[in-house]
């Protein structure tokens, strides 16, 4: 009687660590997965920024031909940008940074362009540009908020795979900790601005 009892007794609690476990384990599928669409958000973001600097470039272009390395510039910098692949499964703090740093091209030549935009009163007024302009910022704004629903994801699902006991189980089934976006060196100063 006493066997059977202390052998029901041990029956129950290995029933309920591997019902834990299986808990456990599918709560970080899950949210690792709520990491991997964040970062697909994140994508489709730029993607979506990638596709408008080419309409961009070409009404500008109409206005001010003769700033052809500024175009190229731009150009340049979303071809590198769009190169760089990312497996939100095994992204890296390197690979992040890299990332974020071609994307910084793309903003910082963007940015180029529309301050040479502004020596043409022309292409200032054309629909077209303003429309264009509108959508980046636009643009630059869901990136802005895709960043941080990813930075998000990737604070829970580390905070919970680093917590004890789940911290047992996700070393066991491979459940690495996922980088942030973080903000670029020197962006806690304030731009100077000059009229």
């Amino acid at each position: 009687m006493k066997k059977s009892k202390s052998a029901l007794i041990l029956i129950i609690i290995v029933a309920l660590l591997a019902l834990w476990g299986v808990k456990a384990y599918n709560n970080m599928v899950s949210q690792e997965e709520g990491v991997s669409t964040a970062w697909a958000n994140v994508e489709s973001q730029y993607q979506r920024r990638a596709d408008l600097i080419p309409n961009l470039v070409n009404t500008v272009k109409g206005y001010a031909a003769h700033e052809s390395e500024t175009l190229q510039a731009v150009v340049n910098a979303r071809t590198k940008a769009t190169s760089i692949n990312i497996d939100a499964e095994n992204m890296t703090p390197e690979q992040l940074q890299e990332f974020q740093k071609a994307q910084s091209e793309v903003g910082g030549a963007l940015g180029r362009l529309i301050a040479v935009a502004e020596s043409y009163p022309d292409l200032k007024a054309n629909q077209n540009f303003l429309e264009l302009q509108a959508q980046l910022e636009g643009t630059e704004n869901r990136i802005a908020v895709a960043r941080n629903n990813f930075n998000e994801a990737a604070k829970k699902f580390n905070t919970y795979i680093r917590k004890f006991p789940q911290s047992l189980l996700s070393g066991m089934f491979g459940f690495d900790k996922k980088p942030y976006f973080e903000a670029e060196e020197g962006s806690h100063k304030a731009p100077t601005v000059q009229f």
